[in-house]
């Protein structure tokens, strides 16, 4: 039997699951390893453990032993590193669990990717991140194109930045085979309740102020979860060797205009009045709050043919119909 096997850390994790789902359905051997922390789905292992071609271990990728049992036993051919302290502000606020899991789980990864390099074995490394790697822009018409410098502003960014040179370092240094995506900002089913388009839809259900970050002027560019499943699957199996891929959309908001957006959705379409405006509340701005984000995506478009299939709006209104079915 040929080796299909794909080890996905991170898998219960919200955009973890979303690839795991599309692998099993493709009939890939999924290997799922995730430490299930508060930020799991693990409501999606009901669905999972179905399948044949799939196996969970609640492992932790800084668990140096547990990495080198799985690389023993599967061989992977992909390694696709979702695991990831992924949330802004507790990387302020406790920035060691991001040095432990976003750098040296990385590590750990790729020092066993290595080991089967030198056995002939050629596993593949793909290298999930995001587009705060590249830090602030600050004129309007900027934009982020792979390969340029990095220039994070945060613990979390900083660790995925690290991460990232680790990654073209055993690659320069070793010879492994990489590539990285940066995604934009996601949103969809299933995602943890501390994230932003989260905390908008269930404050408003429950009639609880909306907090925004001081003018709520900042610029993040947005991706249902689904879309961006897609295009690290197809980067991971058809992407170019040792390339960086940026995963955006068309689609920037203000954090302001976000929260007016859906505001008015959840009004027009889910029967809500128009005094859920007045739960729009503005906080005291976070340390070192980036002011827009704004990546190039023509490079996967043009080597892969991808681009976002679903319609933002119709996006959202899938997320909302989600939180609203889950309450």
């Amino acid at each position: 039997m040929k080796n299909n096997f794909v080890l996905v850390t991170g898998g219960m994790g919200f955009i973890g699951s979303e690839v795991v789902q599309k692998l099993l359905d493709n009939n890939y051997f999924v290997i799922n390893v995730d430490k299930l922390t508060y930020a799991s789905n693990k409501s999606r292992e009901k669905v999972f453990k179905k399948y044949k071609n799939y196996r969970f271990y609640k492992y932790d990728i800084v668990n140096k032993n547990q990495i080198s049992y799985l690389f023993k036993k599967y061989k992977p051919v992909y390694v696709l590193n979702i695991a990831a302290e992924s949330h802004v502000d507790n990387s302020i606020n406790e920035p060691k669990n991001f040095i432990d899991t976003n750098i040296i789980g990385t590590y750990n990864l790729l020092t066993n990717t290595n080991l089967l390099h030198k056995k002939k074995i050629k596993t593949k490394f793909i290298q999930i991140s995001t587009d705060e790697v590249y830090g602030d822009i600050i004129n309007k018409k900027s934009i982020s194109r792979e390969g340029d410098p990095y220039i994070p502003s945060s613990p979390y960014s900083a660790s995925k930045a690290s991460a990232d040179h680790l990654v073209r370092s055993w690659s320069r240094t070793y010879g492994i085979n990489y590539n990285i995506t940066c995604s934009a900002n996601n949103f969809g089913p299933f995602q943890n309740k501390e994230k932003f388009i989260p905390v908008i839809i269930d404050r408003i259900f429950k009639g609880k102020k909306i907090p925004i970050y001081g003018n709520g002027k900042q610029i993040r560019n947005w991706i249902y979860v689904k879309d961006n499943a897609d295009a690290i699957i197809d980067v991971a199996f058809n992407g170019k060797k040792n390339e960086t891929y940026n995963i955006g959309t068309n689609k920037d908001f203000t954090n302001i205009s976000l929260v007016k957006k859906i505001c008015k959705i959840m009004v027009k379409n889910f029967g809500f009045n128009n005094k859920i405006y007045n739960l729009i509340t503005h906080v005291k701005d976070r340390p070192g709050h980036d002011y827009k984000y704004k990546m190039d995506y023509k490079k996967i478009k043009k080597d892969l043919n991808w681009s976002p299939k679903l319609n933002f709006e119709n996006a959202i209104k899938e997320t909302i119909k989600w939180y609203l079915i889950k309450k």
